[in-house]
């Protein structure tokens, strides 16, 4: 699974609130929905927060395993 954590670590560590992103940078407040509910992204606004934020994809995303064998 997708997880957006390192997403909201970056944002912390850069001084950058959601509402920048929304109002500053023209980050659709959708997309900011979709990820705070854990649903898919394209790899469009992946390249994109990754320009505004200035870090590399691992600053946006991460792979969690669910379950396990």
């Amino acid at each position: 699974m997708i997880c957006y954590t390192p997403f909201y670590r970056t944002l912390c560590q850069k001084g950058i609130t959601e509402y920048q992103l929304i109002f500053k940078h023209g980050v659709s407040a959708n997309i900011l929905h979709r990820m705070r509910h854990g649903e898919n992204i394209t790899m469009k606004t992946l390249d994109t927060l990754c320009f505004i934020l200035d870090c590399q994809v691992e600053d946006i995303i991460e792979y969690v395993r669910e379950g396990g064998d």
